[in-house]
């Protein structure tokens, strides 16, 4: 039986009994019967309003899933693996914040800035583009980073 079924069965006992609705139990009877007919009404409008939901999530996942399809349909030829220096653009330089070791991203304007503050922790500092060599090594010609003793 559906929620509406009972409620109505309820309400036709009630009368079948013919439950005196003048009396104190009587009209609190009624108005618990009334109540549920009511909460039976709300509840049938929500489950028609859940399954369209049900149903507007289904189309959804298959969009979803069509774009999925489209966006990560690579062949097999076509996957490559790219290099870090094909993920940034041309001009774009991280920079280590000398206090908070902070990695920063900066373009070129902002490099032309003289000094440069860290977002994380403020500090201002300038960058030296004349202590490291082509290979990022600051003194030996290894490509270590390290000086040469």
């Amino acid at each position: 039986m559906q929620l509406k079924e009972k409620v109505s069965y309820i309400k036709g006992l009630m009368e079948g009994m013919q439950y005196d609705t003048t009396t104190q139990e009587g009209k609190l009877m009624a108005a618990v019967v009334e109540l549920l007919d009511e909460m039976a009404d709300e509840v049938t409008v929500m489950s028609g309003d859940v399954e369209e939901l049900y149903t507007a999530v289904d189309v959804i996942g298959t969009d979803l899933e069509e774009v999925e399809d489209y966006l990560y349909d690579l062949d097999e030829d076509e996957e490559e693996e790219l290099d870090e220096d094909e993920l940034f653009e041309d001009g774009l330089y991280e920079i280590t914040c000398p206090k908070c070791g902070e990695v920063i991203c900066v373009d070129e304007e902002m490099l032309s800035d003289e000094n440069l503050a860290c977002p994380n922790c403020g500090t201002s500092f300038e960058v030296d583009f004349e202590s490291e060599d082509e290979d990022g090594c600051e003194g030996c010609s290894c490509g270590c980073s390290e000086d040469d003793e």
